[in-house]
């Protein structure tokens, strides 16, 4: 139950006037309060009368679904019909209610409510099911959890996806505070992204699904800000020779560097017959600069055969891997920078998870 009774019942009322806005729903509020739920509906879809016996929470995450559903399924089963009669019927309503619990409770054919809209009532005889956006509040902290320097934590889950971590050691190794790294896992836990073991300052996570938290990923990558590109033309360049010099003039001037994008994949999984520009992420500082004129490179509007994103930290360039002396960004950030390309980029990100990245 929500500890202010008064955000519980708005939300109840809203609910009740979603189903009155469907063609042949009727629906009253039959009981306020119950000692062992929140309130109990009585319902008529379309000549079927439902007995509803509601449960409300704040928000609802893959977790609490587990721990939830077989205590509000079995109170429906005890009380087989209302006053009004008809199938009891066990409904969760939640100002918000992630995807993924919204999934689990569909298999567990449990009804549900959000304040987004989304509503699923799974009567015999009587379905309803509409679905909409999650609410702003809900797509605000999804979308903030794949930003900065919480999405570093995430990199780091998914390029050591097959080990246990400790809070501490993911800190370290994602450039974060162990607060950060701290949160972020409280979040992926709520998420149901992990498995844990251990308690306190030993306790382990592990990444339960690697391909789930990934195209969670690639689902928010639509609101994330595409970084700025500056673009430039190196004379008598091709692009592994490119490539080559410029690893060449930042290790001179001490930049750190990873190329990405098609010529990054192209090393990893080649799958183009040829790649006309070489798009990299240069560290910022007077470094980076010395570097670009060491190359000779001119800036251009068009045809251009080098693009460059300036790299805040050295967070950005995690997990970079040397590849015939040319450092890499990790193939997963090169798949996420793919999706987000031109051309033929989408279909060499999907080659490139098939062949390297692996789930």
């Amino acid at each position: 139950m929500l500890k202010a009774q008064a955000s519980e019942r708005e939300l109840i009322d809203q609910f009740l006037a979603a189903l009155r806005s469907l063609p042949e729903v009727r629906a009253e509020l039959e009981r306020d309060a119950a000692p062992d739920h929140d309130a109990q509906l009585a319902l008529d879809v379309a000549g079927k009368p439902i007995h509803a016996l509601v449960e409300v929470r704040k928000a609802v995450y893959p977790r609490d679904v587990r721990e939830l559903v077989w205590r509000i399924r079995d109170l429906a089963r005890q009380q087989p019909t209302g006053e009004s009669g008809g199938e009891a019927l066990a409904v969760l309503i939640a100002d918000s209610i992630s995807p993924g619990a919204k999934e689990l409770l569909r298999t567990e054919r449990v009804g549900y409510y959000d304040s987004g809209g989304s509503l699923y009532l799974p009567a015999r005889g009587a379905y309803l099911y509409v679905d909409k956006p999650p609410p702003k509040s809900l797509s605000r902290s999804m979308r903030s959890l794949f930003k900065g320097r919480r999405a570093q934590v995430l990199h780091g889950m998914l390029i050591r996806h097959q080990d246990w971590l400790g809070v501490k050691d993911l800190a370290e190794l994602t450039l974060v505070s162990p607060a950060t790294a701290s949160q972020v896992l409280s979040e992926m836990e709520r998420l149901d992204w992990l498995e844990s073991r251990g308690q306190g300052p030993t306790k382990q996570r592990h990444l339960r699904e690697p391909a789930a938290l990934l195209d969670a990923w690639v689902k928010q990558l639509a609101s994330i800000r595409l970084p700025a590109l500056r673009r430039y033309f190196v004379p008598a360049m091709k692009s592994e020779g490119l490539m080559e010099r410029l690893s060449q003039v930042c290790e001179a001037h001490g930049v750190e560097y990873t190329v990405s994008f098609e010529a990054a994949a192209q090393r990893y999984a080649p799958f183009l017959s040829a790649v006309s520009q070489v798009r990299c992420r240069l560290l910022a500082g007077l470094g980076a600069d010395a570097a670009i004129a060491d190359l000779g490179a001119r800036v251009v509007s068009e045809g251009a055969n080098l693009a460059v994103i300036e790299a805040k930290s050295s967070g950005d360039l995690l997990f970079r891997e040397r590849v015939g002396g040319v450092w890499l960004a990790s193939p997963i950030q090169v798949y996420l920078d793919l999706l987000r390309g031109e051309g033929r980029a989408k279909e060499m990100a999907e080659h490139l998870r098939r062949e390297r990245i692996g789930f």
